[in-house]
């Protein structure tokens, strides 16, 4: 295991991907999430679809790196449209419960990809080992 002041990378699998799935430092974790589906091709459908998508995929990464949603302390949160906000959220509040974390909406005019509609970066308490 990593000494709690040298920070660690967990790798993503795809072997193009240019940046870890998740970095840490301590316990206290860092990642950024598109949406992605679980086949790891780019979810391009409604503002829905891919926030469930993003969702889904930051969990799954929480979860590999001895994390959790309920262990998120703050999410950035990118948007193409703010008027996907209100949609967003609706879906964001199917995954997070009360106390939220804390939070910021962003306003992008662009993400890495024309098809994509929302990013999330995020920091989580890491309680396990992995």
């Amino acid at each position: 295991m990593a000494e709690n002041n040298a920070p660690f990378f967990i790798e993503d699998t795809d072997e193009g991907e240019i940046s870890s799935d998740v970095a840490g430092l301590g316990n206290l974790l860092m990642t950024t999430h598109i949406p992605l589906r679980t086949d790891g091709s780019l979810e391009t459908g409604d503002i829905r679809t891919q926030s469930v998508a993003t969702l889904e995929s930051l969990k799954a990464s929480l979860e590999k790196a001895g994390s959790s949603l309920a262990d998120v302390i703050h999410l950035t949160i990118y948007l193409t449209d703010m008027a996907d906000r209100p949609a967003f959220n609706e879906v964001y509040c199917s995954y997070f419960r009360k106390p939220y974390p804390v939070r910021c909406a962003v306003g992008v005019s662009a993400l890495a990809d024309p098809g994509m509609k929302v990013e999330v970066t995020v920091m989580a308490a890491r309680r396990g080992s992995f």
